[in-house]
């Protein structure tokens, strides 16, 4: 079983928390070779990187196979080069057995380009 998790910096702001769960339940929505999608937040916010894992490896609960990590961020700042690589290092040592994989931030997909052309052209119309 693998599971979709999405980390984002996290927010004092309720409402910007609410955004990303929000996100996570439109994804898994989505035809996605996932069966589980879940958030985790660097800072401010809660489920943490380390209780997302320990909730996705429970052994009580779903103990997904493999977790695969996407940074939502736009640039490769700390948090995407530094903070969350040192996140899934210690989560691989702590669960060995599982596969975690750290996809590329969102910033750098290929089509980013034509997400901001295609947001633009909404304020054309």
């Amino acid at each position: 079983m693998k599971c979709l998790m999405i980390v984002a910096h996290g927010s004092r702001k309720q409402a910007s928390t609410d955004e990303v769960f929000a996100l996570a339940e439109k994804v898994k929505c989505l035809n996605v070779p996932f069966d589980h999608v879940c958030v985790a937040f660097l800072e401010f916010a809660q489920p943490c990187i380390s209780v997302s894992f320990e909730q996705c490896f429970d052994p009580k609960g779903q103990d997904y196979d493999e977790v695969v990590v996407l940074p939502y961020f736009l640039s490769q700042g700390n948090h995407v080069a530094k903070d969350v690589p040192e996140a899934l290092a210690q989560a691989r040592l702590q669960w060995p057995s599982k596969k975690i994989t750290l996809l590329n931030h969102i910033g750098a997909l290929s089509n980013m380009p034509e997400l901001i052309i295609s947001a633009s052209t909404i304020l054309k119309d």
